[in-house]
């Protein structure tokens, strides 16, 4: 498993990777794990005003059928389209080809309320 230095992540295993205003979103290596085969991905319209913790859509896999939650505010300005014809992305490439969303962050102090990954290593326990 890996869990890149540079993001910060959640306790439900979302990940946010902020560059300058927009910040890029997916889920952890660990949620892939545990989800299995993903399946379906259902994400917002573009426009849509999230809150910090806030449902924004779901994913679908072989096992479940879980929420992702935003990591930060804000305004999603894009989806990753390539999901909808390749959720499988998700699996191979979680932190890449597999993101899902972008913000146009409403307030960058929201992410001290995050882990580094120092700290989610150690809620999931590895």
């Amino acid at each position: 498993m890996t869990f890149p230095e540079n993001l910060k992540y959640t306790k439900d295993h979302e990940w946010i990777k902020v560059e300058g205003d927009t910040g890029i979103v997916g889920i952890t290596d660990y949620a892939v794990g545990e989800l299995g085969d993903v399946v379906f991905v259902e994400l917002p319209a573009k426009g849509k005003q999230v809150k910090q913790g806030e449902s924004f859509g779901t994913i679908e896999a072989v096992k479940a059928v879980s929420d992702l939650f935003a990591p930060l505010a804000g305004e999603v300005t894009e989806t990753n389209a390539d999901l909808e014809k390749s959720p499988e992305l998700v699996n191979k490439d979680p932190y890449g080809k597999g993101w899902m969303i972008k913000l146009k962050l409403k307030d960058k102090n929201e992410l001290n309320n995050l882990m580094d990954v120092k700290a989610y290593r150690a809620t999931i326990g590895k």
